[in-house]
Formats: structure tokens, sequence, C-alpha cells
């Protein structure tokens, strides 16, 4: 009988220390605007669904990415840590016969330290960490995969003519392909941004009863620029045709997001349930975001670069509309998940990421990080931000600049005169910081013929100041 008793009181242990495990969700757009989000201000785009994360939670006004482009950025995100620290610095080249062009075996993803405590997890979306199979989510910790291996897409079925994902060649044909549900391939049958809302909810559906993650990585509105009338008749008065594609693109998104959040309310677990949402970078160039009132684009190390939307919603375990105004990153989202969970983290791999419920539940006063870093390796551009201060090697062999951003977003004053102090200790951090990296493990795709074009062009236009 004791016995027995013994073992029905270490069940229910174990089923309430399983209940108080939370979900988590992340978010992902891929190179939006600053400005293209209602809960930073925009309003040519009505954004409701994703602004409900912010208005039921925290808006982040300082939200940062580890890096100001997409492969990089992204795996920084899914280890925690600065991807400098492990050589991935650049967005691979889409190699299915390379094992070595993309994420190390060697870093743990959050889908692989959150197994270790029960969790389930998905993909959905975009991967862009690596096209070889030993790389592929299903080898990196995930249970489940619908999306696309390299760094952007066709949306319109009809282009997706290229069957098997490993047969693509490069990085345009990888845009051709079917879209890849684990490790099958299936056939496409609707607009793509739909398609991966659809199975985000399924995902959800099937997963409500255990704790779980699910990574909905959204490649709107990264190019080409492809939108359904359905979403493009919503935006009769945008005259510019790019743009008008680019706010239907950005709606899409917004209509997935709120399905989402819906399928959370049904099961009944939206209140034990971390929504994140945040770009992958910032606004490119190219697909005519807007990163207003942010100096730069995507690729750059000025704001508009990686300084990203980024909030998070936890049931009412945070204050409803709370504006956050101290620097975060996009690490952070592991180091909050693992000190929620209590998951043991690798000693060899520490995390460059906090636990930001303790901040913004007034538990834990400070900043969460003294200093945020950034280096390009290829164009030996650096950016150290500590408090207000940001020191910027915008080009190689360019001169320090210094900024205060609280009173110069935009980045037109530098004020490394009025305060070489200020720049020398930001240098001597990251010199230190810099001592503590590798170089870049592989080629990525400025090393291919037409990126190499391209990369010489944008590094004029950051000498001269054409763009920025």
């Amino acid at each position: 009988m004791k016995k027995s008793l013994l073992l029905i009181g270490l069940a229910l242990a174990s089923m309430a220390a399983w209940a108080e495990r939370p979900n988590l969700i992340v978010i992902m757009t891929d190179d939006m605007g600053y400005n293209d989000v209602g809960f930073n201000g925009g309003t040519e785009i009505p954004t409701p669904h994703i602004d409900t994360i912010a208005d039921q939670g925290v808006r982040f006004t300082n939200g940062y990415v580890s890096y100001p482009v997409c492969g990089p950025s992204r795996a920084g995100f899914i280890t925690g840590r600065y991807q400098q620290r492990f050589g991935f610095e650049r967005n691979p080249q889409y190699r299915p016969d390379d094992a070595n062009m993309g994420l190390p075996l060697s870093e743990e993803t959050i889908a692989e330290v959150l197994k270790k405590v029960g969790y389930t997890s998905g993909i959905v979306g975009k991967w862009h960490l690596g096209a070889h199979p030993d790389l592929h989510p299903l080898s990196r910790g995930f249970d489940f995969f619908h999306g696309h291996l390299g760094g952007g897409h066709n949306f319109f079925p009809e282009l997706l003519t290229i069957k098997h994902s490993y047969d693509a060649k490069d990085e345009p044909q990888s845009y051709q392909t079917w879209i890849m549900r684990n490790h099958d391939h299936v056939e496409p049958s609707k607009y793509l941004t739909d398609d991966f809302s659809d199975a985000a909810v399924e995902f959800i559906d099937t997963n409500k009863d255990k704790p779980f993650f699910l990574f909905l990585s959204y490649n709107a509105p990264h190019t080409p620029m492809h939108a359904t009338e359905e979403y493009l008749s919503r935006f009769p008065d945008i005259k510019d045709q790019k743009r008008r594609t680019y706010a239907a693109m950005m709606s899409a998104v917004d209509d997935g997001v709120g399905r989402v959040l819906a399928s959370l309310e049904k099961n009944g677990i939206d209140e034990n349930t971390l929504v994140f949402f945040l770009s992958d970078n910032g606004g490119s160039s190219k697909n005519a975001s807007n990163n207003i009132p942010l100096r730069g684009h995507k690729s750059d190390v000025w704001e508009g670069g990686y300084r990203v939307p980024f909030a998070l919603s936890y049931g009412s375990q945070l204050k409803a509309g709370t504006d956050y105004n101290e620097p975060v990153s996009s690490l952070d989202i592991l180091g909050t998940i693992a000190g929620l969970t209590g998951v043991e983290i690798a000693e060899d791999r520490p995390l460059d990421g906090v636990n930001l419920i303790p901040y913004l539940t007034g538990k834990k006063e400070g900043r969460p990080h003294e200093v945020l870093y950034l280096r390009k390796w290829d164009q030996k551009r650096y950016t150290v931000r500590m408090g207000d201060y940001k020191l910027v090697i915008p080009f190689k062999g360019g001169k320090p600049q210094l900024y205060n951003l609280a009173d110069d977003l935009d980045e037109k004053k530098n004020i490394i005169r009025q305060h070489p102090e200020i720049a020398d200790r930001l240098e001597r951090l990251r010199a230190e910081w810099e001592s503590e990296l590798m170089e870049p493990r592989f080629l990525g795709l400025i090393h291919t013929d037409a990126w190499k074009k391209k990369g010489k062009k944008n590094e004029a236009n950051n000498k001269d100041g054409k763009k920025n």
C-alpha cells in the first residue's frame, strides 16, 4: 500500500512539474522593417494580431538580433550564443553535399536543449542553417519540420518545380523546391505563407497536451516579392507596387499570427505559453521595408541592420502593455526558457543570453546586458553598445565613431571627439570580446560570383555614405 501511494505521489509530482513547463513559440519574420508593425508606430500596414503580442505583454524598445544578416542571426538565436564563437559568420551557400556548410554539430539548438526536459519541438518555414542531411532540423533536435532548407523561397506553388530539396544545386534553385515535411517532399498547393500558418496551427493542435517548442520561421517578407490578390486588395491606396506587395506579404503573416494565437486560446494553453515575435534582421533595401527612424538596412552595423521589432507575451505572468527599454537580444530567448525550465546548459558552451523574466517582473534590477557586441568578419565592421553609447566601425579600415542613442537614434552625431575616454573603453571591450571568437568556418554566399559583385557595390556605398 505504501509503495502504491509512493508511486502515485511520484506520478502526481511528475505531472505537476510537466504542467509547469511553459510552451515556447518563436515567430520570426525575414527582413521586416522596424516601422512596419503597429506596436512600433507603423500605420500604413495594419498588424493587429502581431500587435496583440506586445499589447498583452512586453514591447522591447531596444531589441536586437546578434547579426544583421539572416543565417548568422538565426544561428545565434537558436543556440543562445554569439555565432562568431563557432564560426557561423556568413550566410551559408546552399550545398547539400557539404556537412560543414551550416550550424556545426558541436553546438546545441534550443530543440536539443529542451529535449532533455521532455519537450517536443517543431520548426515551420525557413531553416537556413545547412542543407546537408546531417544538418537537417530532425538531426538537430526537432521532431517535426515543414519548410525549406535554404535562405529564401518562391511563394507561389506553380513556381516550385524541383521536387527534391537535395536536387537543388545552388541558392537560386533552392527557391524552387517543393516543401519538405520531415524527410518527405510535399507537392505545393497554396500560397506559402498561408501553408506555413496551416502547419503551425496543426503542430499546436497536435502537441497541446505536452510541453512544446515551435519555431514559426516565416520567410516573408524576404524577396521574391510575391503576394496573392486576396492580400494585395487590402492596400489599394499604396501606389508603389513593391511597397504594396510588401504590405500584402506582411498582412498574410499577420493573419497567420492571429491563427496561432487563436489556436493557443482554443486549446486553453495561452496562459502557459511564451510567444516571442521578432525579425531576423533589419528591413532590406530590396523589399521596400521601412526602418524609420533607424539608420541603415539589413547587413549594416547601423541600428537599421540589427535592431528589430521585438515583443513577448506570457499570459498573465507579464504586465500587459509594458515597454521595456533596456537593450535585450535574440540570444535571450534560449536564456529565458532555460531559466524557466531549469534545464542544464553545457559548461563548455555557456549561453550569452540571459533569462529576461526576472527583469521584466521587477524581481531583478539592472540591465540584462552591460554590453552587446557585433562583428562582421569579411567587412571588418563592428559595434559595441554599452548603456546608451554605441561604438561603430562601419567598414574595413574606417575610423571608430561614437554615438549616444538616447538622443541620437538615427546616428547622425559622431561624438567621439567629445568623449574619447568612452570610445577607448568600448574599443578595449571589443578587443577582449574578439579574442574569444574564431574565424568563419565556411565560405558564404558573398563568395559566389553574383554576390561578389553585390558585395563590392555595398562596400562602396558604406564608405561614401550614399545609402546610409
